[in-house]
């Protein structure tokens, strides 16, 4: 059933051109892409967002509200050790679901490297998202910093090559070592 009013209609077109750019893996998509993949013309697009550009940013702004809601401190049950936490993590992002909006999110983070401050932005806000997660199962700031390093680095070496056990085996090591040195646990 078609949407009633205009606030519907955008937001089921943000929908479906978000779900283009998750499954392209790049916010690099045509107008003309992105009108077929929201069953939509492009002088629709521009009608309801006034530019590729505000469209693209409506997108982000979904995009970051549902991984705030999935990668929020209290996400994971209370009482599960940092070993289970950081295992959950890596499979939540590895699994075949998530290689879109992985591919996604590093699109975003290239455009912060390469100058892009709504890039620059939402890479902050990431990092920021999963410190405060990571601080419930992190002995200190140091800890949360130098996992969020190696993960990223593990995401990347999986989204190249396509081994999940690689990364897994890295992050297993990092806990490993983090619970050995951590005091009280």
């Amino acid at each position: 059933m078609a949407p009633e009013n205009s606030r519907d209609r955008r937001e089921e077109l943000v929908e479906r051109c978000l779900a283009a750019f998750v499954q392209a893996g790049t916010l690099d998509l045509s107008l003309d892409t992105l009108a077929k993949a929201a069953r939509s013309s492009k002088r629709m697009l521009v009608h309801y967002f006034g530019s590729r550009e505000a469209l693209e940013e409506s997108a982000i702004s979904v995009l970051e509200g549902r991984l705030r809601a999935r990668f929020r401190a209290g996400a994971f049950p209370r009482g599960i050790s940092a070993e289970t936490a950081i295992r959950t993590l890596w499979d939540q992002v590895t699994q075949p679901a998530s290689r879109g909006l992985l591919l996604l999110s590093m699109d975003l983070t290239r455009r912060g490297w390469s100058g892009s401050e709504r890039g620059r932005r939402f890479f902050e806000e990431q990092q920021r998202l999963w410190s405060e997660m990571l601080r419930e199962f992190l002995p200190d700031a140091g800890s949360v910093e130098t996992f969020l390093q190696l993960f990223q680095g593990a995401a990347l070496v999986y989204l190249a090559t396509g081994d999940r056990e690689r990364g897994r085996r890295t992050l297993d090591r990092f806990s490993g070592e983090m619970l050995r040195h951590e005091p009280n646990k």
